[in-house]
């Protein structure tokens, strides 16, 4: 069981990704990738190509993508999207996820953190 490999876009805090780290999990943000200004399509293909799953706080664009990608056949290594909450929320919320979904489950999978 391969865990969630994350993509932190720039809505999200920037100790986001340095704090899953500190809890085990492979994490990078978008300045960390130098990937900021880039397009959401633009984000989500950095992701599929580093087989990671993208953590958003950018719902309503997120979701469509999801949408969008597979109507067209296209697939993701997942998406995370959430309304803003605190930092120690969100990271509670993703440490919970990556404890109960693994890698392969969540391809092509769209979640909202608000369920976690």
């Amino acid at each position: 069981m391969e865990s969630i490999r994350f993509f932190t876009d720039e809505d999200v805090y920037g100790s986001i990704a340095p704090a899953l780290r500190m809890n085990g999990f492979d994490a990078v943000s978008t300045p960390e990738a130098g990937r900021l200004a880039e397009s959401d399509d633009a984000q989500l293909q950095w992701a599929v190509d580093h087989r990671r799953c993208l953590v958003t706080f950018n719902v309503k664009h997120f979701a469509r993508r999801h949408c969008d990608w597979l109507r067209e056949g296209r697939h993701h290594y997942g998406i995370v999207v959430s309304k803003q909450r605190s930092v120690g929320e969100v990271l509670r919320r993703l440490l919970h996820l990556a404890a109960s979904i693994d890698s392969e489950s969540m391809k092509d999978r769209l979640e909202y953190l608000s369920s976690w």
